[in-house]
């Protein structure tokens, strides 16, 4: 039987660049099944692309691992809310998949910066996708978007005018295409704005 992370290899769409040889210095744990994943495939989309997980390199296509996690990129605009999540991929909307502490995987909110443990070894990672596509995946989204719209490039995601923490929903009308970088440097500031905030709490949305 095969595991659910070979299932999504087998399904993706790529590499997004050349083939590497890719070594964080650790022997287990999710850094060690990052490096052998894109050493394997370097970057892919999956899901009708409603997933991306990022190539490493000068050369290809989308955002580039190491530049991606980068503070000049897109997290200085979080403060400190970003500083430990280790981003490898990331869905339609930008939520992004990421390593924490170099042993849990995480889900990454854009607007709100807040994490969600989804396991310890991307196969788990790989097994949540599978268990909920359309919701974990944004894998329905991202057929019905690009059956009416085309296909996005691989540097653009889809960002919420009316941001979903503040009751946006997902109807097409308020969905607009961003270059991936400028969709998390739009949230960043309102990460940090809100972050702390209890259920219910009235927030004011500064756009700079």
């Amino acid at each position: 039987m095969t595991s659910a992370l070979e299932d999504l290899v087998e399904r993706a769409r790529g590499p997004l660049g050349p083939r590497v040889a890719l070594d964080f210095g650790v022997d287990s744990g999710p850094l060690k099944e990052l490096s052998d994943l894109l050493s394997r495939v370097n970057g892919f989309f999956a899901f009708d692309a409603g997933i991306q997980v990022f190539r490493v390199g000068d050369e290809g296509l989308g955002p580039e691992l190491i530049e991606w996690n980068s503070e000049e990129a897109w997290k200085e605009t979080y403060g400190s809310l970003a500083d430990q999540v280790f981003c490898f991929g990331q869905d339609l909307l930008g939520t992004q998949f990421a390593i924490v502490g170099g042993d849990t995987i995480v889900t990454f909110d854009p607007e709100t910066a807040e994490t969600r443990e989804i396991g310890k070894t991307l196969d788990a990672w790989a097994t949540w996708l599978f268990g909920d596509p359309a919701v974990h995946a944004t894998a329905n989204l991202a057929y019905a978007w690009q059956k009416q719209n085309g296909p996005l490039e691989p540097d653009q995601r889809l960002i919420p005018l009316a941001f979903f923490v503040a009751g946006g929903g997902y109807e097409f009308d308020n969905l607009v295409v961003r270059d991936a970088v400028t969709a998390m440097r739009i949230r960043g500031p309102i990460a940090q704005q809100i972050t702390g905030l209890p259920d219910g709490a009235n927030i004011r949305l500064h756009l700079e």
